[in-house]
């Protein structure tokens, strides 16, 4: 009687252990993107100050890549750099530099694409930050918002982002932004509810010095 008692007591604190367990996923993953649009590709130099702050921030178990928005943006080819940190230091420091390394390189020899495929970038996007099973989900949209398709590309539809932040960065003014301002803010206001509408949260920040406000640190 001594033994099954004993065994159940064990099973019960072992129950209850399980159900006092964090199983949330405390990491990060961030996937930025970046627009080489004709109106839009002289800006991207300016997104190196912010690759370079993320990746001295972002710890081990972080998850952290950068795209180009082209013509045609749902597509694997348009990753510049992607990577998950290693748990141990020296492994990461070295992932850091490498990945530095390569976006450097393509803000060195970027060029501009002829369409500005947001939309398509948005989904490539969310489809990564759901692989990585991150706790907490960063889009970053470097971009004026000026969404130019090919003909007969068809991104007319809802998203799906639930749980994933999107921060849009830099909202440059555009000549017509100049002529009528409602343009600017009426491309800024659709985004911003068809993000919401599809689940997930919109923000956006134009000082580019405030690098604590861009994951809300």
């Amino acid at each position: 009687m001594m033994k099954k008692t004993w065994i159940l007591f064990i099973l019960i604190t072992a129950i209850g252990i399980a159900g006092c367990l964090d199983t949330t996923s405390h990491s990060q993953a961030i996937f930025m993107l970046l627009d080489t649009s004709g109106t839009y590709q002289h800006e991207i130099t300016k997104a190196q100050s912010i690759v370079n702050y993320l990746l001295g921030t972002l710890e081990s178990g972080d998850s952290f890549a950068v795209a180009r928005i082209d013509s045609a943006s749902f597509s694997e080819k348009d990753i510049i750099a992607k990577m998950t940190f290693a748990a141990r230091p020296s492994v990461s420091t070295r992932q850091k530099l490498l990945f530095r390394k390569e976006f450097d390189a393509f803000i060195g020899s970027s060029s501009r694409s002829a369409f500005t495929d947001i939309t398509g970038g948005i989904i490539q996007a969310v489809e990564y930050l759901n692989e990585t099973g991150a706790g907490e989900k960063y889009i970053l949209l470097f971009s004026d918002l000026k969404e130019e398709l090919v003909e007969g590309h068809i991104r007319n539809f809802p998203l799906e982002m639930t749980g994933c932040n999107v921060i849009a960065l830099n909202v440059t003014k555009l000549r017509s932004d100049n002529i009528d301002p409602r343009e600017y803010f009426k491309r800024v206001e659709e985004w911003k509810k068809r993000v919401e509408a599809g689940g997930g949260k919109w923000k956006v920040v134009n000082d580019l010095e405030r690098f604590d406000l861009i994951l809300g640190k």
